[in-house]
């Protein structure tokens, strides 16, 4: 079984084992999370999200990914370059089950 949830703004196209990273989710190491908002499931498609449906997943991880650099320039005045970053935590989820 393959389905699109929808977690943090985005939309993931997953399938049962599957092993993806999403924005951080406020669970624990080894905690069970429980998505409501599935939105296709094979064929089948919501308006928006499919009623009763739901993919359970198991937290794997939580982490910082590598370092993101942000560059700011304005042009003619060399004064003004601003290098500037962050880590962007991350959630890494185990697909477990899709129910539909």
């Amino acid at each position: 079984m393959k389905a699109v949830v929808k977690i943090g703004g985005k939309q993931y196209y997953v399938s049962e084992n599957d092993e993806i990273f999403v924005e951080k989710i406020d669970a624990q190491e080894g905690q069970s999370v429980k998505l409501n908002q599935v939105m296709m499931i094979d064929s089948k498609v919501g308006e928006p999200f499919i009623k009763n449906a739901y993919v359970e997943a198991d937290v794997v991880k939580n982490g910082k990914n590598k370092k993101i650099r942000i560059f700011k320039y304005k042009q003619k005045s060399r004064s003004n370059r601003l290098t500037q970053g962050h880590r962007q935590p991350y959630t890494k989820l185990k697909i477990t089950k899709i129910v539909g």
